[in-house]
C-alpha cells in the first residue's frame, strides 16, 4: 500500500496561483517576468509557470536583500 503524502499541493504552480503564494497582482509577475527580476519562471507550451521551490527560494532572497527581515514583495508593484 503507498504511503500517503502530506503534500498535497502542487510542485508547478500557474501565474494565477504564483500571485496568490506572493499576493501580487498578475500584471506584477508578468512586469517582472518581463524585466528578468521576478522569480523564475519557463514555458511548458503557452503556460508559464513556476516551480514552488523557485518562489519560496525568490522570497528570501528579497527578504535578505531587503535587510529589515520582512519581505519586499508588496513594495514592489511597478
Amino acid at each position: 500500500m503507498p504511503e500517503p503524502t502530506t503534500d498535497a499541493q502542487p510542485d508547478l504552480l500557474t501565474i494565477t496561483e504564483a500571485t496568490e503564494l506572493l499576493r501580487a497582482p498578475i500584471a506584477t509577475l508578468r512586469y517582472w517576468r518581463h524585466l528578468g527580476t521576478g522569480p523564475r519562471s519557463f514555458r511548458l507550451g503557452r503556460r508559464v509557470l513556476y516551480r514552488r521551490d523557485d518562489l519560496h527560494s525568490w522570497i528570501a532572497t528579497q527578504q535578505d536583500r531587503d535587510g529589515s527581515g520582512r519581505t519586499s514583495v508588496a513594495s514592489a508593484h511597478h
